[in-house]
């Protein structure tokens, strides 16, 4: 066969480009495209001009490669190779992909793919080897945090006690009949329950001490009663607050009208957290 000085030096130009890319081509790839007997990374300053620097890939379009991809459908996913790997029986191609971390720091990845006898991808090689992970899809959203419900009572102690009273044999009947139906209630929702809180108060007739005495002993006797109806004592707290947080305010008058106008301050309140 004869040569003319075109094909000549189009042969030249081939097999110079072709001798050239061999220090970029991993040693010996296994027919299968399983290995390599060494894998040869290309510097990254050798990137192809058009591939100067590197690319950002598709996340989602690398989570698509997988074995059996032929050459075409891997330039579809994520491009052509950024490097000249040589013109005969390409076995490999090499690519430089950046990506941006969340505290907007780039890193630098190389990705290899060795192709087996019939030009399709076998196996997929990083460099380094942690870049991998950023192909790991992103956590899942934390689960929403259950919402805490709150319920609450508040009960007079004009109807529970007998006036100045605060113990269990001092609740009034339709006191007990409201404590009743209140401890049917927690029992209902007692898988639900996280808290009891019995919070007592008084008007701000009388001394602070007293006051505060008072406000302490009636809550324990509503808890008492709670519990004594089957409510988990471990669930339950009792607190006093003497004559603090009014719910009105009443100007001296007579003291009748006065204790009369003051009656919503004198109160039990059970606060109920649910989950």
């Amino acid at each position: 066969m004869t040569f003319t000085s075109t094909s000549k030096a189009v042969f030249l130009a081939l097999l110079a480009m072709g001798l050239s890319a061999c220090g970029n081509v991993s040693r010996n790839v296994a027919k299968d495209g399983s290995n390599a007997q060494e894998l040869v990374w290309p510097k990254v300053d050798d990137v192809t001009p058009m591939h100067r620097g590197g690319t950002f890939p598709e996340i989602d379009h690398l989570r698509e490669m997988h074995a059996g991809l032929n050459k075409q459908q891997i330039s579809q996913l994520i491009g052509w190779p950024h490097f000249e790997e040589g013109v005969w029986g390409v076995r490999e191609w090499n690519y430089v992909f950046n990506f941006r971390d969340a505290d907007d720091h780039v890193t630098v990845c190389q990705y290899k793919i060795l192709f087996d006898h019939d030009k399709l991808a076998r196996s997929f090689y990083w460099k380094p080897e942690d870049c991998a992970h950023y192909l790991n899809p992103p956590p899942p959203p934390p689960a929403p945090v259950a919402k805490q419900e709150a319920q609450e009572t508040t009960l007079s102690t004009d109807a529970l006690f007998a006036f100045d009273r605060y113990s269990l044999k001092d609740i009034t009947d339709g006191g007990r009949a409201q404590l009743d139906a209140l401890a049917s209630h927690l029992l209902d929702e007692k898988d639900r329950i996280a808290h009891i809180s019995v919070a007592g108060y008084t008007d701000r007739l009388g001394s602070d001490e007293y006051n505060q005495v008072l406000s302490q002993r009636r809550a324990d006797t509503v808890a008492q009663y709670l519990v004594s109806k089957g409510v988990p004592q471990d669930a339950i707290s009792a607190e006093g607050h003497g004559k603090a947080e009014p719910v009105v305010q009443c100007a001296d008058q007579a003291r009748g009208k006065l204790i009369a106008c003051l009656a919503p301050n004198r109160r039990v309140v059970v606060h109920v957290d649910t989950h």
